[in-house]
């Protein structure tokens, strides 16, 4: 598993970013706080507080896990 902190603060980012990993059929989960969303679910994902980094963990390895980073790279905050 790998754990990105993200940010999701437009609607726009948000549907661009569901539509990304749900070619992936591997589990994505969003943590903010005591929350833990499924990331593929756009409903879940504006129950969260958008205005703050959100933690990403991806359930992959190897050559997808690659691939995936690639993919929400636009996403992530350091």
């Amino acid at each position: 598993m790998k754990t990105l902190k993200i940010s999701l603060n437009s609607i726009d980012k948000v549907k661009a970013f569901v539509n990304e990993i749900s070619k992936f059929d591997c589990d994505f989960d969003l943590v903010s706080g005591r929350y833990v969303i499924d990331a593929k679910s756009i409903m879940g994902i504006f129950s969260l507080d958008l205005s703050k980094p959100i933690n990403l963990n991806i359930h992959a390895e190897g050559s997808t896990l690659d691939t995936i980073l690639a993919v929400v790279e636009p996403y992530v905050i350091e």
